[in-house]
């Protein structure tokens, strides 16, 4: 039995090249590069199709941005108008308002100046002669002191001045008990226990008064003694509280 013969093998050289697969692909990437920039070019050589589109939506762009701009500007300029008109209302409202309250203050005392006099020329029956017509207090910028106004009258008969003296006396609680103390011992402006007077139609007596610690007022008496042909009295008291609620 003969011996089978093996078909002959072969075999295939192939030079190692280390690098060339890397070469190869950068070789068309290249390639590639140069076939867009061509075609890119070529599109410009044919009337530049492309970049006309661009530039045309570039440009409606910028014309949109340019009155969007433009509208903010103006919408931004109506708000400061708006605010500063706002503003100018709030102002002038405040000062219309301070001018009517002191319009209503100054026609009130005209009102009140006018009733006095009016007292004073054309009086009742009931009130003639020596008249304690008021006494106010205002507070002072210092806790306890007191500015104060007495006015004095002369009601119906004003032909002739009228002279005497006035007493003034503060009423309260000190300690739990009673007390009386006289204006004098509470106002430098007060030098004598009866402050002396001498008007035709009416008389101010002006000061500033301090309450001593721990002196509670409750009333201010006041007591005008006329003297000579004209001799009278007139006497009134004014609650404390009443005097310094405003």
């Amino acid at each position: 039995m003969s011996e089978q013969r093996k078909p002959t093998e072969e075999y295939v050289v192939i030079r190692h090249r280390p690098g060339y697969r890397l070469k190869r692909a950068l070789i068309l990437i290249v390639c590639t590069v140069i076939a867009g920039a061509g075609g890119y070019a070529a599109g410009l050589a044919q009337g530049g199709f492309r970049s006309t589109g661009v530039e045309a939506s570039n440009e409606r762009l910028e014309d949109k941005l340019a009155a969007l701009e433009a509208n903010y500007r103006d919408a931004r300029q109506r708000l400061v108008n708006l605010e500063r008109g706002k503003l100018i209302d709030e102002q002038a409202l405040n000062q219309a308002r301070n001018i009517i309250v002191e319009l209503e203050t100054r026609v009130g005392s005209l009102k009140s100046d006018l009733t006095f006099y009016k007292n004073i020329m054309a009086p009742s029956e009931t009130s003639k002669g020596l008249q304690v017509d008021r006494f106010s207090l205002t507070n002072d910028r210092q806790a306890g002191v007191y500015n104060f106004k007495l006015v004095l009258t002369q009601v119906g008969n004003n032909k002739s001045y009228i002279s005497g003296v006035v007493a003034v006396n503060i009423i309260g609680m000190r300690d739990q008990e009673k007390e009386v103390i006289a204006l004098r011992d509470l106002s430098q402006e007060i030098k004598d226990l009866g402050v002396k007077f001498r008007f035709r139609y009416f008389q101010d007596v002006e000061g500033k008064l301090t309450l001593p610690d721990g002196f509670e007022p409750l009333e201010v008496q006041v007591v005008a003694q006329a003297e000579g042909r004209k001799s009278s009295q007139a006497e009134r008291t004014f609650g404390w509280g009443d005097l310094t609620e405003n």
